[in-house]
């Protein structure tokens, strides 16, 4: 998978040459490339904001380096001979939540374009300008607001990037984590059987792997209707 990144703070990124997506990059399983949007400004200034018509608080980032990069950026080769148009997400509040299932989704893509915005956000324009080069997506990570798109940007690559075929060592450790099934994932533990006279449940120290996979879906289900019962039909939210 090819993944481009714009925002006028590209160090955001730093933190993806570490762990399973630093050496899914330089395995060439993950095609990662991380732009400064003011490269395709043309004033001294490298201004990339301007205020906004019709009045108000802050200034809006404006369209023609958008225009510009994506141009570009939506013409670069992806890891696949035969793909289709990319992806394009801008991370913004008003957008979709983003989910596993959104993940799971976007990790069969070929290539996605993360466009991180500022400031009072980026000219609308620039979204449906998108919309002739690829897919455009806005994605939410939930009802609140943060200072830009980076760091939204950085959770959904690391959500995606790990469903991506030969990132993640084990692949079987995907299929039982949180939100997989629609539930939340089971406690885990590790030794030693007894710490700080807290003990490790006995069902897991049984070796009786029937016996341990009933408890751990009722696991599941009890943590999921405790914790976020809005997961479950209704007719599951409460004990029976």
């Amino acid at each position: 998978m090819r993944i481009d990144v714009l925002s006028i703070f590209p160090s955001y990124f730093d933190g993806l040459t570490l762990s399973l997506l630093g050496k899914a990059r330089d395995a060439g399983i993950l095609d990662l490339h991380v732009r400064d949007l003011r490269d395709w400004t043309s004033d001294r200034h490298r201004t990339v904001d301007d205020t906004p018509y019709g009045g108000g608080a802050g200034m809006v980032m404006k369209p023609e380096p958008w225009g510009l990069a994506l141009d570009e950026l939506a013409a670069a080769p992806s890891a696949s001979a035969d793909a289709s148009r990319p992806t394009i997400i801008f991370p913004s509040p008003a957008g979709e939540v983003f989910t596993q299932a959104t993940a799971r989704e976007l990790s069969s893509r070929q290539h996605l374009i993360f466009g991180c915005g500022r400031y009072e956000g980026i000219d609308e324009r620039v979204f449906e300008y998108a919309a002739d080069l690829g897919e455009v997506r806005l994605i939410s990570l939930g009802d609140y607001v943060l200072n830009g798109g980076e760091v939204a940007t950085m959770a959904m690559i690391e959500a995606i990037g790990r469903l991506i075929p030969g990132v993640v060592g084990n692949p079987e450790s995907l299929v039982e984590e949180s939100h997989e099934d629609g539930l939340l994932e089971y406690p885990s533990y590790t030794k030693p059987s007894s710490w700080r006279d807290r003990a490790v449940p006995d069902v897991l120290l049984s070796g009786n792997h029937a016996v341990i996979a009933s408890w751990r879906r009722d696991q599941q289900l009890e943590r999921t209707r405790r914790r976020r019962p809005d997961l479950l039909p209704e007719e599951d939210r409460s004990e029976s």
